[in-house]
Formats: C-alpha cells, structure tokens, sequence
C-alpha cells in the first residue's frame, strides 16, 4: 500500500480545520499541521483529530511551507499539500486511495482538479473550473517554488497525471475577510511584478509543463509575457470581460457576478494600482538593494 502524507498551513483556522482533516482521513497516513501560531483552537482542534503540529512564524506561503517540508519528519511515500479551508470529496478521496498504490516509478506528480464555491455556489464558468493544480508528488521528488504570490509545486524525475474527481475551496468566511485577504494578496503579487522590473532579490524561474501542471505553466507565461505588459486599466477591464462574457461567467448567476468582478476585475486592478503606487514610491533610489529595502519597508514584507 502506498503512504500518502497531507501537509496543511494554518493560522486561526478553528472553522475549517476539522472538516479539512476529516477529509483526507480516510487515505492520509500521516497529518502535519504547519500551523502560523495561531490565537484560536486551530492547534488544540488539530492535535485533537491526530495530526503532529509544528509551529513557525509566517513570511509567505511558499517559505512556510517549504519550511515544513525541511522540518516534518515524514515517513510516507507520497506528499499532498492542502490549504485548511479547501476539502476532499469522497469521490476524490476514494480516487486517491485506489489510483495511488498503481501508479508506476514513472509517475512523480499528481494533478488535482479545484472547484471553487463562492456564497454557497460552485463556480463554473468564467475559466474558473477546473483549475488544475499539481498537489501530491512523491517524497523527494518535489518542491515549492520560492515566490510571494502564485506558488505552484513543481516536481521531478518523472511526469504527472491527472485525477478526474475534483476537491473543494470552499472558505466559510464573509467577504470582509474575502477583500482583506485578497488586498494583502494584491500587495504580494505588486512585490513580484516590481522584482522582475528591477531585479531586487532571486526569482524562482522554474515551473514549467513538465514539472507541473500544463495549464499552470500555460497561465503564468500569458500573465507574465502578455497581460502584464499591458495598462493595467486596460488589461483588467479587458480580463473582466474575457472572464464573464466569453468564458460564459454571467451563467454562474448573482454570486458568480460579485465573484468574477471581485476576484476577475476588483482584485486585478488593485495590483496594478499598487504596481503604479509601489514603483512611483521606487524611483528616489538608484540600485536594486536600494530599492528592495525600500519595498520591505513600504509594504511590511520581510523581502
């Protein structure tokens, strides 16, 4: 039998840590909790449902997580990653336990397909499903990229396949902590667009098709090759559109309209006001340490 082990980043997530952990139960050999040092009974509910928790202070996701690959003793074959608030479906879950122990040496990574629900409603228009994400490897064979925002998995020595069930991102919170989490996001995605402007710290350059999954690669060499060179009024606007008419959004109904617009329009056009507001700020100073001094200050983020 294969040993799989789901590794979760935590901080204050007592609402959706026991329905993530009750979620992979079923084919999980070993639970790690990577947990932020969180104030609620995100710790004690974690212990509670059997997983080992570690504690480290939290940078950026990929840091922490990379962190608990460095510092869990994981004694699996295979390695899952997933976020506390996203959820298992048995279907998925009866996929994994049966697919797992036949897969060949050949096989390094496997892709899962997520399935956003929003308000209550799964979302799936608007290119939003299925994103395909690769998010079990085998141990030794993967790692995170090293980035402040859209980190991906990336593996090695061998290709992936994907799974057909999909798994839930399912956050019960209201959207006050859905547009602060998104404005702290926007502010991390601002520090990567500036640091492949100007060159301010090691970028990590290293997802591609073959090391994770096809339409993560593909998304991120349009975003970065095409869409961000574009004014970022026009390119949001036209984002938004693409993502609601053309990809058929609008048939995911009123909670689809406030979705796609936050998340399609809203969010995509706070980066770029705070691309415009962070470079402005940048241009007093002449060399890249300068700079990235500067942003670290101007943002909070330990750069």
């Amino acid at each position: 039998m294969a040993s799989l082990c789901v590794v979760i980043l935590t901080y204050n997530e007592e609402r959706h840590i026991a329905r993530a952990i009750e979620s992979v139960k079923s084919f999980a050999s070993e639970i790690v909790v990577i947990d932020s040092f969180s104030t609620d009974r995100t710790v004690e509910i974690s212990r509670s449902f059997g997983a080992t928790v570690l504690q480290n202070p939290f940078v950026n996701q990929a840091k922490q997580f990379q962190w608990g690959m460095d510092n869990a003793v994981v004694a699996s074959d295979w390695v899952m990653r997933l976020d506390a608030d996203e959820v298992i479906e048995p279907e998925l879950a009866r996929e994994i336990a049966d697919r797992l122990p036949h897969l060949g040496p050949d096989i390094a990574g496997i892709n899962l397909k997520r399935k956003h629900i929003f308000l209550g409603k799964w979302v799936r228009h608007g290119g939003r499903y299925p994103l395909i994400l690769t998010r079990i490897w085998r141990k030794g064979q993967g790692r995170i990229e090293d980035r402040w925002m859209d980190e991906h998995i990336l593996v090695w020595g061998g290709r992936t396949v994907t799974f057909d069930a999909p798994f839930s991102d399912h956050n019960l919170n209201d959207l006050g902590f859905f547009t602060d989490k998104h404005n702290k996001y926007a502010t991390r995605e601002a520090v990567d667009v500036l640091n492949r402007r100007y060159g301010l710290f090691a970028e990590d350059h290293a997802l591609t098709s073959q090391g994770s999954s096809l339409q993560a690669s593909v998304k991120r060499l349009v975003k970065e090759k095409v869409y961000n060179r574009v004014p970022f009024p026009v390119s949001t606007l036209g984002y938004f559109l693409f993502r609601y008419v053309v990809r058929l959004g609008f048939l995911d109904g009123r909670e689809g309209l406030i979705y796609h617009f936050l998340q399609g329009y809203w969010y995509r056009f706070l980066v770029g006001s705070k691309v415009l507001e962070l470079d402005r700020a940048l241009q007093g100073y002449t060399t890249a340490e300068e700079k990235r001094l500067a942003l670290a200050k101007l943002t909070g983020l330990k750069l």
